[in-house]
């Protein structure tokens, strides 16, 4: 798009020729000092003015359009200086600039004219601070036209930041020992402002020069290929890169590295390079072949060119997410973009890919649109977590990704089902709400939300809807209805019944529209009941709560969805389908049906409840014939029927019946699903001091699954989805003291430590073994050992988790302490690493002391929002389930009272305890007889 291509010509006022002396110059005021108080002289003569804007978002009437930033990062003294020039279009008179800025010290603004003159005789013009909204004001003596543009310009300078967010700095060790150090970017959703000052809110898109100043040992690299290096004075180089497209500030990226690339061309000539610390060069092969093929994929898919001339893919050793979307320059944690051969499993392999096919997604989906505010996050994250699956189905058909979106989907409905659910469309005004935005409900109940209308509408139509919102609206910002709009000239009610292809109609408009609201402006997710009545089958749709009882005074009546129902019946192979639209509804199946499983394969986002024996029907069903069934529809089974026992509608022994017919199973994921939930319950009771009972249900997994097993061999052999089974089963045998799987496991660890790990262990369980290996003194300490030096990090990601099996606390303690220092364990890896101390029998209570002893050090570190302090919150309280821990739990949330409110993620704990307490209280002794019953 040349349009958004246009380079402004380069300054040639003095002013403008960025002499970075501003290494030495005297930084006038901190953003903590500049709020100017009454009575309090700034430095900048700002004593007699008040700061102008009193909201969280910035005013409407200066729009920024293009951004010339020069930046100078100081590797030796891990500072940065730099100068902005904006050039802004003013929309009403205004004596002030407001925009975004955090933690810089602004040394120098100035505002000039279309021609570059200054526009009063002050020159440096006051700035004052607004630090609590992130926000500075600069003030012009003069007033700024309406309908004229303006070039507002400064100097800044901070310290490369400590932690994740902003300009911030990392570290790698090289073969030799040495320490290494590197500066790169994480601005989304709200650290632009950590940079530079600039107007950091998504709709304020506009064009980017960057210009970067290095010594010859690093390279830099920003969203745009350098368009030439020029020597500044003393061997200091500045790169210029070309001028960016439209974009917001969040995807605005720099790097300053001394990395090794390689690099390839997709057929249409876009150049893609992976990046990463040289020594791990080796490991970037398999990441480049991904990346080419997934932007061949999207281009065709999408029917829209990549707008850039090239993508850079670089592993940042210090990365607090999985990867960020940065537009031509994206960003990974090392184990979402390294694949090495000889320690990475094929889990290891489907989840770089899937990340790869997410942020590429992104150029698209966010980054070519961009939702207007925060509040639609899911239009970018729900959709780039849904395209992970068409792209890499499309692109890996062997990797079988498509047995991987059932488990998207049952991530959402345990998140929905819980009271503090929220709308995928929620407000979120600062900060800290802003990235709670990114959550479960966002990214998975998003993508299986748009799964469900993909089916509702079909592929064809589905695509052809989406390449039309990102055609109507590229460089520019949409909201949630504009997407309903471009999908809806689609289907009328009577199409999507008879399962024909659908048509432009504006009744067809109205139903996606209708129907697609009530999926995105109401919270939690819908329970179909169903109940056989000769011919026909009755529905009645309500709210489904895992924390609160229909009994209950606060159990919601008001809660009505559009749900597009599809089902199948046993006399033929059609799918049926039925648009529910009422509180209660029936459908006409036919006296002769003997069976009907309705939401078939699981298109659709909501739980079905088989009321009045149903529920029997289809244990029978899976006893007699489990093949009538697609693996799909098994699997959805058995998730629901042990949702339904969370939620008090079944008793868990009708649940365990209905798996009762597994030992007949042959697909991996309906055998995962059922394992999955034993194995749930045998951690639940594990912690709760029932030495009986756990031993009792541990034998009874390891009998029932004794065949499955036994079956395993200890290589890398199989297919995919055979190898996903092999890593499960094998490391829940260990677990349970199986004795074969404990011998194999041991003699394979003594083998690896006899061959000084020059012996490389089946990737599928070098977990297991390494699990088994730590339980002895020195076995923990060769792990330890191995874990520092080792270039690999998915093999450092499965010895970390060994480690943390140890039944030793003191070992558990000092794991811990090493997550904290940041050293050995980088503090990217602390809030997994508490997670897997707290799944630890022997740790649980360790980890969740720890939270409380140090809750204020991983505020600071991780930030208050962040999916990693939400993790903690929720991972270390999810292990508890009696009425005392949740008291605990409770005080502590009213101790940080003044965080916790801030947050989503403590009333999600709290609901997730409710849920454990109410669990056990439930169905614990009829666990208990069915177990001695099948121990007879």
């Amino acid at each position: 798009n040349t349009s958004c291509q246009t380079v402004w010509p380069f300054l040639k006022s003095p002013l403008f020729l960025f002499h970075m002396s501003l290494v030495g110059c005297q930084h006038t005021q901190t953003s903590q000092q500049a709020s100017s108080s009454p009575g309090e002289q700034t430095p900048l003569g700002t004593d007699s003015l008040s700061f102008p804007w009193s909201r969280l978002r910035l005013p409407r009437y200066i729009v920024p359009l293009h951004y010339r930033l020069l930046l100078h990062p100081n590797m030796t003294n891990l500072s940065f200086t730099g100068s902005v020039q904006i050039q802004i279009d003013v929309q009403n008179n205004t004596n002030w600039v407001v925009l975004h800025s955090k933690g810089l010290q602004i040394s120098k603004a100035t505002i000039l004219n279309e021609n570059f003159a200054h526009l009063s005789d002050q020159v440096v013009l006051p700035v004052l601070h607004n630090p609590s909204h992130e926000q500075i004001g600069i003030f012009s003596p003069r007033v700024l036209s309406s309908g004229q543009k303006y070039f507002l310009y400064m100097e800044f300078g901070a310290e490369l930041a400590d932690g994740f967010y902003g300009f911030y700095k990392s570290t790698y060790r090289t073969s030799t020992g040495e320490t290494r150090t590197l500066a790169s970017t994480h601005f989304e959703p709200t650290s632009a402002r950590m940079a530079f000052p600039c107007f950091d809110e998504p709709v304020f898109k506009a064009n980017f020069s960057v210009r970067i100043r290095r010594s010859a040992e690093y390279i830099s690299l920003s969203n745009m290929p350098i368009v030439k290096t020029v020597e500044v004075n003393d061997g200091l180089l500045e790169d210029r890169f070309a001028a960016s497209v439209k974009m917001s500030t969040y995807l605005v990226a720099f790097v300053i590295s001394d990395f090794k690339s390689i690099t390839a061309t997709t057929s249409s000539g876009v150049q893609v390079s992976i990046y990463a610390v040289p020594q791990k060069w080796l490991q970037t092969h398999y990441a480049l072949e991904v990346a080419v093929k997934m932007l061949d994929f999207y281009e065709e898919y999408f029917n829209i060119r990549y707008p850039l001339p090239k993508q850079d893919l670089i592993a940042i050793p210090d990365f607090q997410s999985g990867a960020m979307e940065n537009w031509g320059l994206t960003t990974y944690r090392e184990t979402s973009l390294l694949f090495d051969p000889l320690t990475s499993s094929v889990s290891d392999k489907l989840w770089v890919t899937m990340v790869i096919g997410h942020e590429l997604a992104h150029q698209w989906f966010g980054n070519l649109v961009t939702m207007e505010w925060w509040n639609d996050i899911w239009l970018n994250e729900g959709f780039a977590r849904y395209m992970e699956y068409i792209s890499v189905e499309a692109t890996y058909p062997d990797l079988k990704v498509e047995e991987y979106l059932l488990h998207t989907c049952f991530a959402a409905v345990g998140h929905d089902s819980l009271n503090s659910s929220r709308p995928i469309s929620s407000p979120a005004e600062n900060p800290t709400q802003i990235k709670e935005m990114f959550d479960t409900v966002s990214y998975d109940k998003g993508a299986c939300v748009l799964h469900m209308l993909r089916h509702f509408l079909t592929d064809d139509v589905f695509q052809s809807g989406i390449v039309r919102y990102l055609r109507k609206y590229s460089y520019k910002n949409a909201h949630n209805q504009d997407l309903w709009d471009s999908l809806s000239n689609t289907c009328s009610e009577e199409d999507f019944i008879s399962g024909k292809h659908c048509y432009s109609s504006s009744q067809a408009a109205k139903n996606a529209v209708t129907m697609m609201n009530t999926w995105t402006l109401q919270k939690g997710i819908p329970v179909v009941s169903v109940t056989r009545k000769g011919p026909r089958l009755l529905l009645r749709q309500e709210r489904f709560l895992k924390t609160v009882l229909p009994s209950d005074p606060v159990w919601p009546t008001f809660f009505l969805w559009h749900i597009p129902l599809t089902y199948k019946t046993d006399v033929s192979s059609t799918v049926h389908r039925h648009l529910m639209t009422t509180q209660t509804d029936s459908i006409h199946v036919g006296e002769d049906v003997s069976w009907v499983k309705v939401n078939s394969d699981m298109t659709g986002y909501y739980v079905v409840h088989y009321e009045d024996g149903g529920w029997d029907e289809m244990t029978k069903l899976l006893r007699e014939n489990h093949t009538a069934l697609s693996y799909k529809d098994r699997t959805h089974l058995i998730h629901n029927a042990f949702q339904l026992v969370t939620a008090g509608h079944l008793p868990v022994n009708k649940a365990l019946d209905l798996i009762g017919y597994l030992r007949l199973e042959k697909h991996t994921v309906p055998l995962l699903q059922g394992l999955g939930y034993l194995e749930y319950f045998y951690r639940m009771i594990e912690k709760r001091n029932e030495p009986e009972l756990s031993q009792n249900l541990g034998m009874y997994i390891l009998r029932f699954f004794r065949a499955v097993i036994d079956q395993q061999t200890w290589s890398d052999n199989g297919t995919v989805s055979e190898r996903r089974l092999r890593s499960e089963v094998l490391s829940l045998a260990c677990h349970l003291d199986d004795p074969p799987c404990l011998e194999r496991a041991r003699q394979s660890f003594k083998d690896w430590l006899q061959s000084n790990g020059t012996l490389n262990l089946p990737t599928d369980v070098a977990e297991t073994v390494f699990s088994v290996g730590a339980q002895d003194d020195h076995g923990w300490a060769s792990l330890l050992h191995t874990y520092n030096i080792s270039l690999s990090a998915a093999q450092k990601q499965k010895i970390l988790f060994a480690l943390t099996c140890s039944r030793n606390t003191s070992k558990l303690e000092r794991l811990l302490e090493l997550g904290l220092e940041g050293k050995v364990i980088r503090s990217q890896d602390l809030s997994s690493l508490i997670l897997m101390v707290a799944r630890n029998p022997q740790g649980h209570h360790l980890a969740w002391n720890f939270v409380k002893k140090n809750w204020d050090t991983l505020v600071e570190k991780f930030q208050l929002g962040s999916f990693c302090i939400r993790n903690i919150i929720i991972g270390t309280t999810g292990q508890f389930s009696s009425p005392e821990e949740l008291a605990e739990v409770q005080s502590f949330f009213e101790s940080i009272k003044e965080q916790a409110s801030q947050l989503r993620a403590t009333q999600v704990a709290l609901d997730n305890l409710q849920k454990n307490v109410r669990w056990v209280q439930r169905n614990l002794e009829t666990l208990r007889n069915w177990l001695n019953e099948q121990m007879k």
